[in-house]
């Protein structure tokens, strides 16, 4: 089994270990700090979970959420803003700009990381910090960041929900559904094999689609690109005239979707028919947003792991990116 599979694997221990570091994570600084806003920063495989961290608790948290994926930050940040960094290594060179002007305009901040730069620079100003394990890929650590993120919504007294029992469904789930799970990741890696992905789900689950469309990039080394709905039928559902067989069409759905957007990809599936045969639609299973959402990203995450054996490549090899963060570099 390669290294990334290994990884994929261990999904639902990182899940559990994930818990049992957020239940030891305690507010140090500002006591009774009531944030107007929430700004997450955080890149790639660090990012990632902010995006489907806020979609998740859109619906409860009474102040915005905002994920941030630059240098720079937007101009609401100030004292009143907690601003949660994010970077498995803790070297990520946007997201180190990005705290170095949260502590300029005098954020709360909180670092999750493994170590690096980032947990130097909280450390000296004693900054709320939460430590993951190091030594793998940060694309392969979602399940401690995402995790994390709701521990610290919760200490802050943002969100109510019991994220906690619902992840621990989500990773009893996993368990349970193992070899299905295996066996339609692997129906999907056939689905997906010498054609271009392209990824659709409802809105409120763009941080999963996202997550998948990553996956296939970095694992797999595939293009492909992703739309949300009902916003891609106000544009892109036109851009199919210029569709071809050579697409593959992969719908994420939920049996909780809401009822109009669940019309809406019947008659999508219309659509993309007239130009690819090639249509699949992949059914999540849990009781919640939380649940749905990590098993598809784990089913999928198979699915990355499994296209990049089918195209014989290395799952866990990223040169290029390497070879970006070099030549960046030496640019003074």
């Amino acid at each position: 089994m390669s290294e990334m599979n290994e990884l994929v694997q261990n999904f639902p221990n990182q899940l559990k270990e994930a818990l049992e570091i957020g239940e030891k994570f305690q507010i140090t600084d500002k006591p009774g700090f009531n944030p107007r806003n929430v700004l997450i920063t955080g890149l790639g495989g660090s990012g990632i979970g902010g995006t489907i961290a806020g979609e998740i608790v859109a619906a409860e948290c009474p102040v915005p959420v905002t994920v941030n994926k630059d240098y720079f930050l937007p101009a609401f940040v100030g004292q009143d803003t907690l601003v949660i960094v994010s970077s498995y290594s803790g070297n990520t060179e946007e997201t180190l700009y990005a705290m170095e002007e949260a502590i300029k305009r005098k954020a709360v901040i909180v670092c999750i990381t493994s170590g690096g730069r980032i947990a130097e620079i909280a450390k000296e100003h004693n900054f709320n910090l939460i430590l993951i394990p190091p030594g793998m890929p940060p694309r392969a650590c979602l399940g401690y960041s995402l995790t994390q993120l709701f521990f610290v919504l919760k200490k802050f007294g943002l969100i109510k929900f019991d994220f906690k029992s619902q992840v621990s469904a989500a990773i009893e789930l996993l368990k349970k559904e193992e070899a299905s799970i295996k066996e339609e990741a692997k129906v999907v890696t056939d689905f997906l094999y010498k054609k271009m992905p392209v990824i659709y789900a409802v809105d409120g689950y763009n941080g999963v689609a996202t997550r998948i469309r990553q996956q296939l990039n970095e694992n797999s080394k595939t293009l492909c690109w992703h739309h949300v709905i009902p916003e891609m039928n106000h544009n892109e559902l036109v851009g199919w005239a210029g569709g071809n067989e050579k697409i593959a069409v992969l719908i994420l759905r939920n049996k909780s979707d809401f009822s109009r957007s669940q019309a809406r990809i019947e008659i999508n599936k219309k659509v993309f028919k007239k130009y690819t045969p090639h249509v699949y639609e992949l059914w999540s299973k849990g009781n919640s947003q939380l649940e749905q959402s990590i098993y598809l990203v784990h089913l999928t995450d198979w699915v990355s792991c499994y296209l990049a054996e089918k195209n014989s490549v290395d799952a866990s090899e990223i040169n290029v990116i390497n070879d970006l963060k070099g030549a960046l570099s030496k640019i003074q």
